[in-house]
C-alpha cells in the first residue's frame, strides 16, 4: 500500500523519539490525524516554539528561555556548592527532593565511548570555566551505572587537577527499605559506605 507522502513524513518524524519504532510511530500518526487533529496542531506549534526559543543556560547548561536561567539567577542559592547531574530530569529530581540549595551543572549526557560520547561532546570546558570563575565544592550526582561511574571518575580526576574539592553522592539502601528486599550489590555498597553514628 502506498501511503500519502505527508503521512510518510509524519511517521518518519515521530520515529526520532526515543523508544518509538515504526509500528508505534504509525499508530501515533494515525491517532493524531484521525482522532486528535487539534492535538496534532498544538504539538506542532509547541515543538516549533520550543526549538525556536529554548537554549542552554550560559551557566548551568540546563534548558532555558533566557541567557541565564532562573535557578542560576537566584540569590537564594548557595554558590559554594555545584551539583553536576547528567540530564535536566536529574536536576528536577534533586529539586523535588528539597535536600539541596546549591547551584547545578547539567552535562546533557554521560561518557559513553560505545555511543561516541566523549569529554568533548559533554562540553566539559564549560564546567571547568565555571569552577574557575566561582570556586566551590563540586558534588557529582551522576547515575550509578557503568557510564555514570566512569563519568564521575573522569570528572573527579579532571576537577581535582584544578584544586577543586569533589564529592560524590552516596549509594545504599532506600529509605524504608528492608534488607531482604535489597539486591546484594546495593547492600554491599551500603556496608562499604557506612558512617559512624554520633549521638
Amino acid at each position: 500500500m502506498v501511503m500519502p507522502s505527508h503521512l510518510d513524513d509524519l511517521i518518519a518524524a515521530l520515529r526520532c523519539l526515543p523508544g518509538v519504532g515504526p509500528k508505534s510511530a504509525q499508530r501515533m500518526a494515525y491517532h493524531l490525524l484521525q482522532r486528535d487533529r487539534a492535538g496534532a496542531l498544538h504539538l506542532a506549534q509547541s515543538l516549533e516554539q520550543a526549538t525556536a526559543n529554548i537554549r542552554h543556560c550560559g551557566k548551568c547548561n540546563n534548558f532555558s528561555e533566557a541567557e541565564i536561567c532562573a535557578l542560576c539567577s537566584s540569590q537564594k542559592r548557595d554558590a559554594g556548592l555545584l551539583c553536576v547531574v547528567e540530564m535536566p530530569a536529574d536536576l528536577l529530581m534533586m529539586e523535588q527532593a528539597q535536600c539541596y540549595r546549591g547551584m547545578y551543572f547539567v552535562l546533557m549526557g554521560r561518557l559513553s565511548p560505545l555511543d561516541g560520547i566523549g569529554a568533548k561532546e559533554l562540553h566539559l570546558e564549560r564546567l571547568v570555566r565555571r569552577v574557575q570563575e566561582q570556586p566551590c565544592e563540586v558534588i557529582l550526582a551522576t547515575n550509578f551505572t557503568v557510564e555514570g561511574d566512569a563519568t564521575a571518575h573522569y570528572l573527579a580526576t579532571l576537577l581535582q587537577s584544578y584544586g577543586v574539592k569533589v564529592s560524590r553522592i552516596a549509594r545504599g539502601l532506600p529509605i524504608g527499605g528492608e534488607l531482604e528486599q535489597v539486591d546484594s550489590g546495593t547492600l554491599a555498597q551500603a556496608v562499604l559506605e557506612r558512617r559512624e553514628m554520633t549521638i
